[in-house]
């Protein structure tokens, strides 16, 4: 009997780990995952393939435009907040004074996040991936004396580093958390140094 209890027990555990794993892995929103990365994407092969497409520089420039303004629009809104937990906005107090203010949802009492692992590999990989596309585009816009896709691509670098900039100081905290941690570290290695002469080593 007591092992027909110890069995039970395994089995429904394994159950529960199952469980959890498809939890991690399933992408639970879609929709917004799609379109954290439908807007950015797009915005890029028009601009590869604009001059194919059409001859009109100003129709190209302002596709390209109204693309990357969708994109910045969902991806700050919208998609950080559904598929990391993460949000950043500016708010303006009564003295007039303009306050950024980064979030990050708070894990729940039983330990466990609402975004899934898959959702916040595929934020994070078109969060970071575009924006550094575009500051290729930028420098070879540059040497090539593409003056006039100058402007398009500095909008690209601006609108996607700015959402890249802000959740990045959602995920890791405020400057000032970073400062005092890196002055910790600091700290602590040149104490070694004073104990241990030539035992540091460079990070």
């Amino acid at each position: 009997d007591s092992n027909d209890d110890i069995e039970d027990v395994s089995l429904f555990d394994a159950d529960d780990d199952v469980s959890r794993r498809s939890k991690k892995s399933k992408i639970r929103h879609p929709v917004a995952s799609f379109f954290h990365l439908f807007f950015r994407v797009s915005a890029i092969i028009v601009y590869l393939l604009c001059e194919l497409l059409t001859s009109s520089f100003i129709a190209c420039m302002v596709t390209i435009i109204l693309l990357l303004s969708c994109d910045f629009w969902a991806v700050k809104n919208v998609t950080g907040r559904l598929m990391v937990g993460l949000r950043w906005w500016n708010q303006v107090d009564d003295d007039g004074r303009s306050h950024w203010i980064f979030e990050a949802r708070k894990v729940s009492a039983q330990g466990s996040k609402t975004s899934s692992e898959a959702e916040s590999r595929i934020f994070w990989l078109g969060l970071i991936t575009c924006p550094m596309i575009w500051v290729i585009f930028a420098f070879s816009a540059l040497f090539s004396f593409k003056v006039k896709w100058l402007a398009v691509v500095v909008m690209g670098v601006v609108l996607q580093g700015a959402n890249l900039y802000g959740y990045i100081r959602c995920k890791v905290g405020s400057r000032k958390n970073l400062t005092s941690m890196a002055t910790n570290y600091l700290g602590k290695q040149f104490l070694r140094q004073v104990r241990f002469p030539g035992s540091w080593k460079p990070p």
